[in-house]
């Protein structure tokens, strides 16, 4: 019996009382194993052969949001609203991952800040405010709401013709939900517009040299996945990526 694919999700770096954690929300390792796939969790690297040991046994990648944002020193910028948290420690490790992972073909799943991530890891920039923007709306989810507000339906996203979000949905546009105040702005070379916004702005793309499965979403598929049919094809089709990946690169041992 072959083992279920391992899929890397990096952990956040929080000061719980005096001690520092390592977290990650509970809605990303469900949806992990919504796929079919064994969530593994990672603080970063202590030294590069690190990295590399990961990738080895890795099967798939999931790059969650977070409340955080990626620190704008790494496109080039100072910090336009320092109220708003920074996680340095998760920016070295996934900064670092993507491009690798990318590389070997290593499905990837990104996620809100993993979205992000991708697009300033492999040469883009971000809109720190999208909200200040004019001719943009406020992508910002309500303060001070219950989730089920917060993560509720938002407003429609347009799926490029022909691209792979668009084959894979077989849809023209969906209803995404929308809670970040940062996006893309300079797309970075090799990614390739998938969904925009009404307002324009690039609401999911895809790795068109990565050898497999590679899409970030700007918004959050996770929330209540299993009920909702959009959220179950992309996760389906990112644990079907692992399981050929894993078949590919990794013999399993039996069990039973």
């Amino acid at each position: 019996m072959k083992r279920h694919p391992l899929v890397l999700v990096p952990a956040c770096n929080r000061m719980l009382g005096d001690h520092p954690f390592h977290v990650a929300g509970k809605k990303y390792t469900d949806v992990v194993r919504l796929a079919g796939c064994m969530p593994l969790l990672f603080p970063g690297f202590e030294h590069p052969g690190e990295l590399d040991d990961l990738l080895d046994m890795a099967d798939g990648l999931l790059l969650t949001g977070s409340p955080s944002n990626v620190h704008p020193r790494h496109f080039g910028e100072e910090v336009h609203d320092t109220s708003l948290p920074l996680d340095p420690s998760r920016d070295a490790a996934t900064l670092a991952l993507i491009p690798r992972a990318i590389d070997r073909g290593i499905p990837l799943l990104a996620i809100c800040r993993g979205f992000q991530e991708v697009n300033v890891a492999l040469g883009g920039s971000l809109f720190q405010a999208v909200h200040e923007l004019q001719g943009h709306r406020d992508h910002r989810g309500p303060d001070n709401a219950p989730p089920e507000i917060v993560y509720a339906a938002a407003h429609t996203i347009s799926l490029a013709p022909g691209g792979v979000l668009a084959d894979l949905l077989q849809r023209e546009s969906i209803e995404v939900n929308s809670v970040h105040g940062q996006g893309v702005q300079r797309i970075a070379p090799g990614l390739r517009v998938e969904a925009r916004a009404p307002d324009g702005l690039i609401e999911a793309f895809s790795a068109s040299e990565s050898a497999g499965f590679a899409l970030g979403v700007q918004w959050h598929p996770e929330w209540q996945a299993r009920h909702n049919p959009v959220s179950l094809r992309l996760f389906e089709a990112f644990g079907e990526a692992c399981r050929q990946y894993r078949d590919r690169h990794h013999v399993a041992p039996s069990r039973g």
